[in-house]
């Protein structure tokens, strides 16, 4: 497939830029989905990919869901990401770092990046050497996967409460893919709420750790889609929701904080043939990016401010729920519909920040 069949095949891009220094090893891509709302901000992964239209593919897909992401969750941001093609434990140094922060600068301020899977908010402030057009530093909203964690937290509260009439969760069983950051949050939450958490990864460290410290069940990698639950949380990579492993999902609830979690969107569709309640993966996992714009408003940062909006996701789960079943359609075309009318609503007044 070729470049710009890829990206009508995506949703269409402002602007993609190819990014590269032989020097100090970056072969970077950026993408800018849209800026009709405000500049695009979205997060830079560090990762091995297996090929570089893996790479452009994955770019392509996070970026479109981060223009959803931002305006459903009503903020003046547009959406974009960047995707390094490198191993974030052998290829991140302070050289390559400095090499993507000046990459980003040279966009002007259409894209602003912070971090993502393969880097932190520590690499943010080495990037920010290089350009002023990065957030999450770790002086201001610092590490975003607290607040990711408890939005899908309050998302999973909202599912509860559409399905079982209760945001209760004491008893309830939840099957977490994937403990790195985000993931560990989520299941102190849940042990805290009472219910019982069964946990993998494909990192044994991250298990352990889960086990020791919070008294969780774990099972192996593959095993997790065959867990009998109540709720099924992917929390790792994306494309996990495909049409090997959704015949196997026992659960009526998915809910978790992998960007991209359909690998098709008709994957969605099947989801909802089968009667399960998918709460749409950048709905529910927006509470990072709200921490992370929170330090861009006027009013500087605030952890207070930002811990209240991201509560907010509850509320934004139920609205696309309600619109989903007045409609009798997936989730997933819900949330796209709510957030594509706010887009279509600035563009049409003539309001939009595109820069």
């Amino acid at each position: 497939m070729g470049v710009f069949e890829a990206v009508v095949r995506h949703g269409g891009h402002e602007q993609v830029v190819f990014a590269t220094d032989a020097r100090r090893g970056l072969r970077m891509i950026i993408a800018v989905h849209d800026t009709t709302l405000g500049p695009a901000l979205g997060g830079c992964r560090i990762w091995s990919y297996a090929s570089e239209e893996a790479a452009l593919t994955d770019v392509l897909r996070l970026s479109r869901a981060m223009t959803l992401k931002n305006s459903i969750h009503g903020l003046p941001l547009g959406g974009g990401k960047a995707v390094v093609l490198a191993d974030p434990t052998r290829d991140k140094t302070p050289e390559l770092l400095a090499a993507i922060g000046e990459a980003v600068d040279r966009l002007g301020g259409r894209y602003i990046t912070a971090e993502d899977v393969g880097t932190t908010s520590d690499d943010m402030r080495l990037i920010r050497n290089a350009t002023a057009y990065v957030a999450g530093l770790p002086e201001t909203s610092g590490d975003p996967s607290p607040f990711t964690a408890l939005g899908v937290f309050r998302g999973i509260q909202a599912c509860s409460q559409s399905l079982w009439g209760t945001t209760q969760l004491e008893g309830r069983r939840v099957a977490i893919q994937g403990v790195g950051s985000v993931g560990f949050h989520l299941a102190r939450h849940l042990v805290q709420a009472g219910a019982q958490v069964v946990v993998t990864d494909i990192r044994p460290e991250k298990v352990r750790r889960a086990v020791e410290e919070l008294g969780v069940q774990a099972v192996e990698p593959d095993a997790i889609f065959d867990v009998e639950c109540d709720v099924f949380a992917p929390c790792a990579l994306g494309a996990v929701l495909n049409d090997e492993t959704i015949p196997r999902l026992r659960a009526p609830i998915v809910a978790g904080s992998a960007n991209n979690q359909l690998a098709e969107p008709r994957h969605g569709d099947l989801l909802h043939e089968r009667g399960l309640l998918y709460a749409p993966d950048y709905v529910i996992n927006g509470g990072g990016v709200i921490n992370v714009a929170e330090e861009l408003g006027p009013g500087g940062y605030s952890a207070q401010r930002a811990r209240a909006k991201v509560e907010r996701i509850y509320d934004r789960v139920l609205e696309v729920i309600e619109l989903s079943r007045s409609r009798n359609v997936p989730t997933y075309r819900a949330a796209d519909e709510i957030a594509l009318r706010r887009i279509e609503t600035a563009r049409a007044e003539g309001r939009g920040a595109r820069v």
